[in-house]
């Protein structure tokens, strides 16, 4: 019949974990455009995650745009690694995005 199949190990607790919490702004409603164009550009070289934060205005406003841009692959970051306000974020998908 020509059918295979692959059993997939499960993804390390790291890993998963940090994928449930970005799942979480999987929502279009997260998403701004106007402060994802200024996000490509302030993450354009490697930077902790607050200090962009910061920089793009209230943190409290910017920081779930961000994460849905890590969720969609605008933004990257380590994913084996927690994530926490000094994890080094840059512009455009990591190695994670294409595996």
């Amino acid at each position: 019949m020509g059918w295979q199949y692959r059993v997939a190990l499960p993804p390390e607790p790291v890993v998963a974990a940090n994928l449930g919490w970005l799942s979480g702004y999987r929502h279009p409603r997260y998403r701004d455009t106007a402060l994802l164009e200024e996000a490509v550009q302030v993450f354009a070289r490697p930077r902790p995650l607050i200090e962009g934060a910061s920089d793009l205005g209230d943190t409290i406003r910017v920081l779930p745009a961000l994460f849905h841009a890590l969720w969609t692959g605008a933004l990257s970051a380590p994913l084996n690694e927690p994530l926490h306000e000094r994890v080094t974020v840059t512009a455009g998908p990591g190695e994670w995005a294409s595996a």
